[in-house]
């Protein structure tokens, strides 16, 4: 296969497996999410789902959050790990979002990636799932199966980016991206599969036959 081919093959058959894509981040307003994806670097979700009821009961629109302690959030945060960073940042982007965005999460990447603590993966997560605008956030595990489909030669998750856009209908990216992380966790772990293992890599790259 092409990879022009691979990509069409992938994208019809994680369409097939996975038809319904709920979020994986609980949350109730895109503030919320915006939180909950922060939260989730170098976490997973599972546990980032276990530690925003509290936190969210607490505060869950940014006027709330601002009025919190930093010390308090990151109490509530540790088990995520880089709390004292992740809870400053979640202290100040709420204020941020008062004096400058009139307390809404702004529809607009450039104004979330301004955000502290919120990155170009964090901003396109939100603009796909929060508001639906088209986008293809791209982890380190999307990098990974990109690279192990040989979707992409990209050093980096920019340039994956870059190449899953280009391969892909832009009207497909916000649920595309989220089939392959689903499929990811459950197949084609960085453990589990060499790129030889599980159902898809078996079906794009067959084991060649003896002669």
């Amino acid at each position: 296969m092409t990879r022009a081919e691979r990509a069409k093959y992938l994208n019809r058959r994680l369409e097939e497996l996975y038809p319904e894509t709920p979020i994986p981040l609980d949350h109730t307003s895109p503030f919320t999410l915006l939180i909950a994806v922060l939260l989730s670097a170098q976490c997973t979700d599972v546990r980032v789902n276990q530690v925003t009821p509290a936190l969210f009961a607490l505060a869950d629109t940014p006027e709330e959050m601002a009025k919190v302690p930093v010390e308090k959030i990151r109490e509530i945060i540790r088990p995520c790990g880089l709390s004292p960073r992740k809870s400053q940042a979640i202290s100040d982007l709420s204020k941020i979002l008062i004096e400058k965005h009139g307390g809404q999460v702004p529809q607009d990447f450039d104004a979330l990636e301004e955000l502290p603590g919120v990155g170009h993966k964090t901003a396109s997560v939100v603009m796909s799932q929060a508001f639906g605008v088209p986008a293809f956030p791209v982890d380190t595990h999307i990098h990974r199966l990109a690279t192990r489909w040989k979707l992409t030669e990209g050093k980096n998750v920019e340039q994956t980016e870059r190449d899953l856009k280009k391969l892909f209908p832009l009207d497909r990216w916000n649920k595309l991206h989220l089939q392959i992380i689903f499929y990811g966790r459950e197949y084609c772990t960085a453990r589990g599969c060499d790129g030889r293992r599980c159902l898809l890599c078996q079906e794009i790259f067959p084991p060649k036959q003896p002669k």
